[in-house]
């Protein structure tokens, strides 16, 4: 088992919960894991990326080369297509279609959507929208992970096992919020992989 693994948004979004997650079910499962983080002006909405590879065999590099990543995974649209060109002809991207505007000469969603469709295996749906209505607008992120949690060889078990760990210290109410976003993100992909 290897994969290669782009989180990408905004300062505030959560991307690197996702990382943390995904690396405690990682361990769990018995995999190795290699993780590096540029966290720009997250602060400020700047851009926060992580990359994350997780592998049965030992790794020895935290980079991702070019056209090597198999998933993509964004909060943020344009951010998503900051990193295509690490994506592999065979990868995926999975990206919330809510823009997190902060620059003036934000391109057009329509020209991101025809930019991100080129890749050719993409899901796309507002995440935000999403956990506003199942749990929380804080959620989105779970949504997120949710939604890639079909491309990453590690079961939904672990990975909810993984979420209970690192928000258990914030009361069982805020971990079953997450949870239920998990799963609702989980199901909105079942739709896009049936195609």
């Amino acid at each position: 088992m290897k994969i290669d693994i782009v989180l990408a948004g905004v300062g505030g979004q959560g991307i690197l919960s996702v990382a943390t997650i995904l690396g405690v079910a990682a361990l769990q499962e018995g995999l190795n894991i290699k993780q590096a983080e540029v966290h720009g002006m997250s602060q400020r909405g700047g851009d926060v990326q992580s990359t994350l590879r997780i592998s049965s065999k030992p790794i020895h590099s935290d980079l991702i080369p070019y056209g090597k990543a198999d998933l993509i995974v964004s909060l943020e649209p344009m951010e998503a297509l900051r990193y295509l060109p690490l994506l592999s002809p065979e990868g995926w991207i999975v990206s919330s279609s809510a823009p997190f505007v902060n620059i003036p000469n934000y391109p057009d969603m329509k020209e991101i959507e025809n930019n991100l469709s080129k890749a050719g295996n993409v899901i796309l749906f507002d995440m935000e929208k999403m956990a506003k209505e199942v749990a929380s607008p804080r959620s989105s992120n779970m949504v997120l992970l949710g939604a890639a949690s079909h491309f990453i060889e590690i079961t939904s078990d672990k990975i909810e096992d993984a979420i209970r760990k690192v928000f258990s210290s914030k009361g069982e109410a805020v971990v079953e919020a997450n949870l239920k976003a998990f799963r609702a993100g989980r199901e909105k992909a079942d739709s896009f992989i049936a195609k």
